[in-house]
């Protein structure tokens, strides 16, 4: 299966959720690719729209490469991929440093995206993460951990493509996993994109202003 672009791969991921359409559900996008898809969801289940700020931390030499994730909150959570660290020989100093610039970007991204607006309460709540596509899994891994404190009462990946052997792994973490295509070998997620132009700062927070009013209050006190 490929897709257009980010839009019509979202809708066509919404109508694999239906059976969440009489949830309560919450939306979460991984920014940016994640945005796109996740607004279409969220459209078709007549959800809110919140951001679930997480950061890959790449492998110096290999910036693509995931050697691990930061998900934003009081308490970052770090994921760590020791085997790809232990293949790229990164001593804990360089994956520190990559942590520390990955943190100042998710809070330059909460402040561009959100500015003062709180996170969407997802207590009791279905909340469905996400993503144009997984490569490695760190990330939404790391998503999927940060967001289990917030107590949502059931936690759903939604991509529309992700490598079979990362799937299983996530199984293990989140209450469902749906994906729309599954390949052994992945290559690269936007192979499976006829357009996988690269979302704005500008376009997130359109899109995210779509659904979440600028003065909301409603939400947690507080970072997730």
């Amino acid at each position: 299966m490929s897709f257009v672009n980010r839009s019509d791969a979202g809708k066509k991921l919404a109508l694999a959720l239906e059976k969440y359409r009489e949830d309560d559900v919450v939306v979460l996008a991984l920014p940016r690719g994640g945005v796109e898809v996740a607004a279409e969801v969220a459209r078709y289940l007549g959800a809110p729209l919140d951001l679930l700020l997480v950061r890959k931390i790449g492998v110096p030499t290999q910036p693509e490469l995931a050697m691990g994730a930061v998900v934003d909150g009081s308490q970052p959570i770090v994921v760590r991929n020791e085997e790809v660290m232990r293949l790229a020989r990164v001593s804990p100093a360089e994956f520190d440093a990559v942590r520390q610039r990955e943190m100042a970007e998710i809070e330059r991204r909460r402040s561009r995206y959100l500015g003062g607006r709180l996170s969407i309460d997802v207590s009791g709540h279905v909340a469905i993460i996400v993503d144009d596509g997984i490569a490695t899994g760190a990330t939404m891994l790391a998503a999927i951990q940060g967001l289990k404190r917030r107590k949502p009462m059931k936690i759903v990946v939604a991509v529309p493509v992700a490598p079979a052997e990362e799937l299983a792994g996530l199984k293990l973490e989140a209450d469902d996993v749906v994906c729309l295509e599954a390949p052994r070998s992945l290559g690269a997620i936007g192979l499976y994109y006829n357009d996988f132009t690269q979302l704005t700062d500008a376009d997130v927070v359109r899109m995210i202003g779509l659904f979440q009013p600028a003065d909301a209050r409603l939400g947690e006190a507080g970072r997730p």
